[in-house]
């Protein structure tokens, strides 16, 4: 969805059905899929987090995952197509960006680390971490914790439920509780996209102003940037 509003026409593909997904989507191996990616201008990769993610180390223990980083990462640069790859804090990435959802006023912190494979393009800066406003809602160690922020993970103890993860990512697309937590505020994808759009080569032939191409192809966006991040020129 952050795609979409950052102006791109938006192809899914999943190894499970996701019948509420709101764009083209295609159920396949990703891994098969990424070898038709020279047909697209960008390629936006999630694999799954379970091995790194601190929430499921302990409940995760004992069991394998596939680390899928390395060839999607191979492919991608083999077909020379501009890629991003998305994942939480400890994956085998570059943390070439990190993005917190208090830098765009949503209701989780759901901090996030982004890849980014952008040939010929000056690198992306990180926008400045803003200090949390408060704690994570819900049971700690025993302890009750009020805060402005939902845990949209798991079930129980004071964590999200649906219809707060939804509206603390803006996400309206599913009720589904699994799709919710493994999914990332559109909010984060909609900024890389204009970056991608303002700071590269892309469509510079067609439109050379930066600021312009970027209104010709943004959608509205509810939830503006927090703090001064104005259109790269």
């Amino acid at each position: 969805m952050g795609y979409w509003r950052a102006g791109f026409d938006v192809y899914g593909v999943d190894i499970r059905p996701r019948p509420r997904y709101p764009f083209p989507f295609a159920r396949a191996d990703a891994l098969e899929a990424f070898h038709q990616c020279q047909d697209f201008d960008l390629v936006h990769a999630s694999p799954p987090c379970q091995a790194a993610c601190a929430l499921t180390r302990g409940t995760n223990r004992g069991r394998t995952y596939a680390d899928l980083i390395p060839e999607l990462r191979e492919i991608c640069a083999w077909y020379s197509v501009p890629y991003v790859i998305e994942n939480v804090p400890g994956a085998k990435i570059r943390k070439d960006v990190r993005l917190c959802g208090e830098m765009f006023g949503l209701g989780v912190i759901r901090h996030r680390d982004f890849e980014i494979g952008w040939l010929g393009a000056p690198p992306l800066t990180s926008p400045a971490h803003r200090p949390h406003r408060g704690p994570v809602r819900g049971w700690r160690h025993g302890v009750w914790r009020d805060g402005p922020y939902i845990a949209a993970y798991g079930k129980g103890g004071g964590k999200g439920t649906v219809a707060e993860m939804q509206t603390a990512m803006d996400i309206t697309w599913t009720d589904v509780h699994e799709e919710l937590t493994e999914a990332i505020p559109p909010a984060y994808t909609e900024w890389i996209g204009q970056r991608f759009i303002t700071v590269g080569q892309w469509g510079a032939d067609f439109v050379p102003d930066p600021a312009e191409r970027l209104a010709r192809l943004a959608r509205p966006a509810p939830h503006p940037m927090r703090g001064e991040l104005g259109v790269a020129a």
